[in-house]
């Protein structure tokens, strides 16, 4: 495709969306966007298969606005997302691209947040909700969320939906929206039970499938062959040998993830587990703490980890090799973004040997095996990421915002500008990362100190 061709111009969105793209240095179309757009602005059902990190928030959010009637304050479109984080990270996105228009209210509803304050926001109108299934469905029982006006309705991440069992709940909530909408569904894979879904509920749905490789030169792909008493010890030595700045260790079950993460902890490695038995305010922590850069290593199964966009990431290793192909392009799509170098770092044993060929089918590349013993020790210690956490007791509840943290570290405290990373509030918390090697002085400075000329309580977290 050319690049006049992957021009935004070239499609038919209003001047006013046009210059908001540029301010929000949208260049040109990704290969999804050009592919699904012109299809979704002109109306069309689309089924888009496509990995994170792909653009396919903003193909979707491009084609529903365009359709939205800022004037009208009535819900006109509705995404579904498998996860609460993506469905925050969706929103986010969606508001972005939105600011051409006056007032378009963005609004999520999603499980592990009071019902409360999300009856209040519907209750003053929305015109475009991001939410998961359960919390969605739950609202339109109440009455609380109509969707007679609703134009388009998306289906984020579809094949995770169903892997999390949401199968009913999709169908239940497209069973609500009026029969004469658009529908958009994106996916990584494309598993039998998304073919069922659209059959049951989209119009012609012209399909979509992007390139799910990754260029050879961009990710560099490494394999070793163990046996199962030597898998967990080998990640050590991937991690001592190559030292990432920061990975993701991708297990194929919970029990795996929780005896890599205990393993990582005991030698000393800056490792944090999630998967699905963690509560929602665990879940919370861990990614904030992985992605302002105070957790070097991230264990993690595909399901808990779809849908999180981490940048800069160094490395991806599978401690399994998983059984569909698939899901491997996926994990090492992760890594080697915008240009990017990356690195994945794959383990498998001799019964895993299938799934390595489905691999090599898929990549149509040879598998290239280097032996374990070519692993050598740094002899720099366990690796250590550059910042911890603080964690503050209060957040938007009590109207903190970041420049407060700022400068309550800063102009009170004396820290300096660069000693201060990411600063993440949600409802009830605020995560500030600091540097590690003044972390616990500020977490106790701040404990009892001061923001906005209330007492706080802070605390390092650890693990």
């Amino acid at each position: 495709m050319t690049e006049t061709a992957r021009s935004f111009a070239t499609l038919s969105l209003s001047a006013p969306m046009l210059q908001n793209l540029q301010r929000l240095e949208y260049i040109e179309m990704t290969p999804v966007q050009a592919a699904s757009l012109p299809l979704a602005l002109a109306g069309r059902d689309v089924i888009a298969q496509a990995k994170t990190g792909s653009g396919k928030t903003a193909a979707f959010a491009l084609a529903l606005l365009s359709r939205l009637d800022a004037r009208r304050f009535d819900v006109q479109a509705l995404v579904l997302c498998p996860t609460r984080e993506l469905a925050d990270q969706v929103t986010l996105e969606i508001r972005r691209l939105a600011r051409a228009e006056e007032n378009v209210k963005v609004l999520t509803l999603s499980g592990g947040v009071p019902l409360r304050g999300q009856l209040a926001s519907l209750a003053n109108g929305a015109h475009v909700v991001v939410g998961t299934p359960g919390r969605v469905l739950d609202h339109l029982g109440r009455g609380t969320l109509l969707l007679d006006a609703l134009n388009t309705l998306v289906l984020d991440e579809a094949d995770r939906m169903l892997d999390m069992g949401f199968l009913d709940d999709m169908v239940q909530v497209a069973s609500r929206c009026p029969k004469d909408r658009q529908t958009l569904l994106f996916s990584a894979t494309y598993p039998e039970g998304i073919a069922r879904l659209a059959a049951q509920f989209m119009r012609d749905p012209q399909t979509v499938k992007v390139d799910a490789q990754h260029a050879s030169t961009v990710i560099e792909q490494r394999w070793y062959q163990v046996t199962e008493s030597e898998r967990l010890p080998a990640v050590l030595r991937l991690l001592d040998h190559y030292r990432p700045a920061s990975s993701i260790a991708f297990c194929n079950t919970r029990a795996r993830c929780a005896a890599l993460a205990t393993l990582l902890q005991a030698q000393g490695i800056s490792a944090l587990a999630l998967h699905g038995d963690l509560e929602q305010r665990d879940r919370d922590q861990v990614l904030v703490r992985f992605a302002n850069r105070s957790c070097s290593v991230l264990v993690a199964t595909d399901v808990a980890a779809r849908g999180l966009d981490i940048a800069g990431l160094a490395a991806v290793i599978s401690v399994d090799i998983p059984s569909d192909a698939e899901v491997h392009v996926h994990r090492i799509g992760r890594t080697g973004r915008a240009g990017e170098p990356g690195l994945a770092l794959n383990l498998a044993s001799l019964d895993e040997m299938g799934a390595v060929g489905r691999i090599e089918l898929l990549q149509g590349a040879e598998t290239q095996w280097s032996p374990l013993d070519t692993l050598k020790p740094s002899g720099k210690g366990p690796l250590a990421p550059p910042m911890a956490t603080v964690h503050i007791q209060g957040g938007r509840k009590e109207k903190i915002r970041a420049g407060d943290v700022l400068g309550a570290l800063t102009a009170d405290l004396g820290y300096s500008r660069d000693q201060v990373g990411k600063i993440d509030i949600n409802e009830f918390a605020t995560y500030v990362a600091v540097e590690r090697s003044v972390a616990a002085q500020a977490a106790a400075r701040l404990n009892g100190g001061r923001i906005k000329g209330k007492a706080v309580k802070a605390r390092l977290l650890d693990h």
